[in-house]
């Protein structure tokens, strides 16, 4: 987002407790049904978007990402659904925007709801040269990590039928909120694709057990703290998730401590939709903003793509879906 994270970050920090404590042996496995995430093609599924460009609505790079997601979910077997949309931007703008869903088990009731932002922030408006204010980003980490690592779990599903529905959704202008350098920030700036969604949902009446929201989970030595919003909401999916990762042995990506309150695309999809999402997201407390260095700058690029960090969220993920 980073959203925008909207970022912000504004609220508590870590709860106190050290890392340290949280160390799981890396060689713990424990016997499941999902299949293994494989880290590789979730980093070349990353790497494929970047090469496109910045992927900001109303750009040839937008339109062909966006074409090649549809492509690839298709391909999985998804069943799709697109919308297409015009929204306003924070200065009157009007962007042309897609939000892409990939349906797997339609006839199922019993449904998880995964998600990512695809579109790339058209701002480095936190980059530590003023010249690079109004230029966009590459987004590897802060878009493009989300979407591979659901790209990578789509082409599992495709392979190995869970006992569920799985609904993939990619939201559209998610980072084109109100940047850093005007001087007032409208929270609702952010997250433009997933405010439509949330007031005209693919299916009528759409319903979800819970949904899990994945944004910038492929930095190196990514920390994934507990977000607020989704504590507030979805606390028993925190845990379950948190606990999950913890039992294979990725505790040290999977902090047990509470992080910061973050305006993000899971926010509409529990306020508005009643759906409880929860957000993960790297968090750094001893940061300025709670992010990452490469955070809203033109340094956000494939250098800071990590496989081991997409292996841990990809493989907590699928252990979500396909446990009994």
């Amino acid at each position: 987002m980073v959203l925008s994270l909207a970022l912000c970050s504004c609220g508590q920090k870590g709860s106190g407790e050290n890392a340290s404590d949280n160390k799981i042996d890396e060689n713990v496995a424990t016997a499941s049904a999902a299949p293994t995430f494989d880290a590789d093609s979730a980093y070349q599924y990353v790497a494929t978007q970047v090469a496109f460009g910045p992927r900001v609505p109303n750009t040839k790079a937008h339109v062909q990402c966006g074409d090649y997601l549809v492509a690839q979910l298709k391909s999985f077997g998804a069943k799709i659904y697109e919308q297409t949309m015009q929204l306003k931007t924070y200065d009157k703008k009007t962007l042309d925007c897609r939000n892409i869903i990939g349906v797997f088990n339609p006839e199922n009731t019993n449904r998880i709801l995964l998600c990512a932002h695809w579109d790339s922030r058209p701002y480095a408006d936190h980059d530590a040269n003023k010249d690079n204010y109004r230029k966009p980003i590459d987004a590897a980490d802060d878009g493009g990590s989300g979407v591979g690592v659901l790209l990578e779990i789509a082409r599992q599903i495709g392979k190995n039928n869970p006992s569920v529905g799985v609904d993939i959704i990619f939201f559209d202008a998610e980072d084109y909120g109100t940047p850093a350098f005007e001087k007032e920030d409208d929270t609702n700036s952010w997250c433009l694709g997933t405010q439509f969604w949330a007031k005209n949902p693919h299916v009528k009446g759409y319903r979800a057990q819970y949904g899990i929201l994945l944004d910038m989970v492929g930095g190196h030595n990514a920390t994934f703290y507990k977000e607020m919003q989704s504590v507030k909401f979805a606390a028993r999916y925190v845990e379950a998730v948190w606990e999950k990762a913890r039992d294979l042995g990725y505790g040290r990506f999977f902090l047990n401590a509470d992080g910061g309150t973050i305006t993000d695309d899971h926010q509409y999809v529990n306020t508005e939709r009643n759906i409880p999402c929860i957000d993960i997201i790297n968090y750094d407390p001893q940061s300025e903003n709670g992010f990452a260095p490469w955070w809203h700058t033109i340094n956000d690029t494939m250098s800071n793509i990590d496989k081991e960090t997409l292996k841990a969220v990809g493989q907590t993920v699928l252990e979500m879906i396909y446990e009994k």
